[in-house]
């Protein structure tokens, strides 16, 4: 009963006191009234109050940050006395709580509204609920719906044409390796040395726990061709500087999916998270996961490149994409580079997003000539442009 409805049945309370209190029939009639009302939007409403088969749609489309999403929920009720008033409540991630009254088709209950210019996230719907309430506002009952999962929006992408580590003398020579389907091994297990064994597959860490010596078993397994890496670092972000970095992270990681090259999305965030992609048909896996990171990484970039586990640092190439740049990550890359192993830096220059001026990074410039190709993406630029373009030279970066 909501405070209308009480206060009514006690209006209709003291006006049935008063009219036996003074004796005065024409109140009779208005305490009847009142208190009948009040007892009929119950029994209204415990009627109405029953199961509803919910089916919902969001979009006809994936959806796509910046976009409006339309949401509809239609309710089919069984009886044929459907609700007078009912009312749609449910809370969607930190776009907030929605408030939307249903119409009547038939005996369907259908609502529908609009989130205007969706940033990208994971938005999950908590709470969701259908309050049922009489015309006059005097009852109200609560029916809880199933939870119906998450919306997810994605990044927007750009279509990228070639990329800026393929200019010049990185272009190896103007050659795509579309074919290229690089093996490496994995650890498997360790087990006693026999004689005879070459002393190179020893495993040390487990020879001087069990004071014996072990070898390594290894067995063959495919290695992704490239790797991009993303870096959610908490403390390099400002304002929309990270949405930059997932756009470029999954705009180059499209880019090689078209081109059929075998690829690995790898994010530092608190997580670690990955996700493999040798096709087109993966995208969407890939896309998932861009559109539910956050900024919450802590680890430092370079401690995850230094796991032989990880697949950034198992893949053939390497792009990372970041705001951030120390000595020792830096330190990383020109080692990868000349070892004849592809890498290239997206470094998105998180302080331009926040007002300032671009500054003068002497790591950038380390990078260019250890032979890493090396492309800024600025407050303002266009994120086609600076993917696609040429790799930064000195003169450049003032």
């Amino acid at each position: 009963m909501t405070t209308r409805g009480r206060s009514v049945l006690a209006l209709g309370l003291v006006v049935y006191v008063a009219a036996w209190a003074f004796g005065s029939k024409p109140l009779y009639p208005v305490a009847a009234g009142l208190i009948l009302v009040s007892v009929c939007a119950w029994l209204w409403l415990r009627v109405v109050n029953r199961p509803f088969v919910a089916q919902r749609r969001v979009g006809p489309h994936e959806q796509v940050e910046g976009d409006d999403v339309s949401v509809r929920l239609e309710l089919d009720y069984a009886r044929r006395l459907v609700p007078p008033v009912a009312t749609l409540v449910e809370r969607l991630g930190r776009l907030g709580e929605q408030r939307q009254p249903f119409r009547r088709y038939g005996r369907r209950l259908r609502v529908e509204y609009t989130l205007k210019s969706v940033p990208r996230g994971r938005y999950v719907f908590a709470e969701a609920r259908i309050e049922l309430s009489d015309p006059f506002g005097l009852q109200q009952a609560t029916v809880p719906l199933p939870a119906p999962g998450a919306l997810l929006v994605f990044p927007r992408l750009v279509r990228l044409d070639r990329l800026f580590s393929e200019s010049g003398a990185h272009a190896l020579e103007g050659r795509r390796l579309l074919l290229r389907r690089p093996t490496g091994f994995d650890l498997h297990s360790v087990r006693e040395h026999e004689p005879g064994e070459s002393l190179r597959m020893i495993h040390w860490r487990s020879t001087a726990r069990r004071g014996q010596l072990m070898v390594k078993e290894l067995e063959d397994a495919p290695r992704d061709e490239i790797a991009v890496l993303l870096d959610a670092a908490a403390d390099a972000v400002a304002g929309s500087s990270f949405d930059v970095q997932v756009r470029a992270a999954g705009s180059i990681l499209d880019a090689y999916l078209r081109r059929g090259r075998r690829a690995v999305l790898v994010v530092n965030s608190d997580r670690h998270e990955s996700c493999h992609a040798a096709s087109p048909a993966d995208r969407t896996r890939a896309l998932e996961l861009l559109a539910a990171v956050e900024p919450n990484g802590r680890g430092p970039l370079e401690a995850l490149l230094g796991e032989e586990a990880s697949p950034a640092s198992r893949a053939l190439e390497l792009v990372v994409v970041t705001a951030r740049l120390d000595r020792r990550l830096v330190d990383r890359l020109v080692q990868r580079a000349l070892s004849r192993r592809p890498v290239s830096l997206v470094h998105v220059s998180a302080p331009t997003f926040a007002g300032h001026d671009h500054r003068l990074e002497p790591e950038l410039l380390r990078l260019q000539s250890g032979g890493v190709p090396v492309t800024i993406v600025r407050a303002g630029d266009e994120l086609k442009d600076r993917l696609e373009g040429a790799p930064v030279t000195a003169s450049m970066h003032a």
